[in-house]
Parts: structure tokens; C-alpha cells; sequence
């Protein structure tokens, strides 16, 4: 692989998207694209279709990866100045995780929610990287975010939603946090509500889920010290998930 030593891989000037692949098809593979060129034309790095970041291009390079990969495996394609490629692995997410059910805990990193480049799927993933690996390294799955206002925001590498009454509500987008394709999924098809939510408040939802493409919706069963005893309808929006994503 050819790297060029541009803007990108000096200063995180590039954007990138993560694309789930199920049985060798990549999923949500258009709105993926699209979110990548309003991120690309916001660090003006011009056109992905005119840089080969197509989905013919796409098809083209799964065409010569191995099946044991792409049956659950994760695409990511990137750009910026002068570089662009594609890379695939296998897609971490496996049943059991979902039948456990997620471990987090609030991040000591505030988000700032005033940074233009939150909104972004961008190379500026440090933040993301470093609370991910305290994750791992304190024994749970995920570190959420908090931003400068003391709201809920995202997590390193998801969207979160609560349940209360059966209802789904969810950080707005001025809390400073990427608009995930799951979270656009999601809202889509069920009735959500953007809302601003404090930590102190978390006591009175029954539920959690968090989202990304690559695990779906994934059930949360404590945050912090709080407990999330239910999970119904994450599962019911994982379930209708589930049956749609190989159309998608």
C-alpha cells in the first residue's frame, strides 16, 4: 500500500467509513457513501466517486477477498488529499456478545460539542481510540461520552439510546456526536426522540442500546453504576433489523 505523506495521515485530515459485509454484500453501502462525501466536501477533498470510492470500485475489491471474510466482515474505505484505499477484517460482533449484553461506564474525556469535526467521520479519532482501549483495559465493552455541558453524547465508537415507557430517546446531534447510519436507521423506522439527557438522569429509563454498523444494536445492561434490567425493545429494534439489513 502506497501512503502518501499528506494532510491526512500527518493531521487526521481524512475521512473514512466503516461498512458492515454479510455474506459479501456490503450493508447500507449508499448512505455510507453519501456520508462520506458531505465529510469529504467539509474538509474539501474533493469528489469520492471521481477518487474511486464507488460502489462498483467497492464490489471490485470484495471481489478478491477471501469468503471466511466476508460472510461477517467489516469494509473500511478511506480518503483524503492524495490517498485513498480499502481495508477488510472480520466483523468482531458474535451472538454471545448480544445474549450478554454490553458493559459501560461515563468517559473522563468530555466531548466537545462545539468542534465542527464531532459531526464528522474523520481521521481526528484519537479521543475514540484511547477511551476504547481504557474500555478494554477497565474489562467492560464501551466508554460513553459526556460533552463540555455535562450531557450525554456518544459513544467511542456508537450511538446510544435509552428506553422509558416503551419510548426511544436519544442525545441530540448539537450534544456533539457523529450521526451514526444505524442511529439514521433506527430513527427511520421507529418513533425517537432527540432530547438532551444528564447522567443524574439516567436512573429513570429501563433501558439501553447502543449502535454502530458493525454491531447493529447491542443491548446495554449497565452503565456506570447503573442498571439496565430490561431489554425488550432493543430487541425488538435489533430484531427488525436483523430480518432488513440483507436488503439494505
Amino acid at each position: 500500500m502506497d501512503i502518501r505523506l499528506d494532510e491526512g495521515f500527518l493531521f487526521g485530515m481524512g475521512v473514512f467509513e466503516t461498512i458492515a459485509v454479510e455474506q459479501g454484500r456490503p450493508l447500507l453501502l449508499e448512505q455510507h457513501l453519501n456520508r462520506m462525501q458531505g465529510s469529504a466536501d467539509f474538509l474539501k477533498l474533493g469528489s469520492c466517486a471521481e477518487r474511486g470510492l464507488t460502489k462498483e470500485k467497492i464490489a471490485e475489491y470484495l471481489s478478491t477477498q477471501e469468503m471466511s471474510v466476508k460472510m461477517h466482515g467489516a469494509l473500511k474505505i478511506v480518503m483524503s488529499a492524495e490517498n485513498t484505499f480499502f481495508q477488510m477484517r472480520e466483523n468482531p460482533y458474535m451472538d454471545e456478545i448480544y445474549s450478554r449484553g454490553f458493559m459501560t461506564d461515563l468517559s473522563k474525556v468530555r466531548r466537545n460539542e462545539t468542534s465542527p469535526l464531532v459531526y464528522h467521520k474523520t481521521l481526528n479519532y484519537g479521543d475514540c481510540i484511547l477511551e476504547k482501549r481504557v474500555a478494554a483495559a477497565a474489562g467492560i465493552n464501551e466508554k460513553i461520552f459526556i460533552n463540555t455541558k455535562g450531557q450525554i453524547s456518544e459513544g467511542t465508537v456508537c450511538n446510544v439510546f435509552f428506553v422509558r415507557k416503551n419510548m426511544i430517546y436519544t442525545p441530540q446531534l448539537s450534544c456533539g456526536l457523529l450521526p451514526g447510519i444505524l442511529r439514521e436507521y433506527i430513527m427511520e423506522r421507529f418513533q425517537v426522540t432527540e432530547t438532551i439527557i444528564y447522567p443524574d438522569e439516567l436512573m429513570y429509563y429501563e433501558e439501553c442500546f447502543v449502535t454502530n454498523s458493525l454491531m447493529g444494536v447491542m443491548p446495554v445492561r449497565q452503565l456506570g453504576n447503573i442498571c439496565f434490567p430490561h431489554r425488550a425493545k432493543a430487541d425488538e429494534v435489533r430484531e427488525v433489523y436483523e430480518k432488513e439489513k440483507m436488503s439494505l
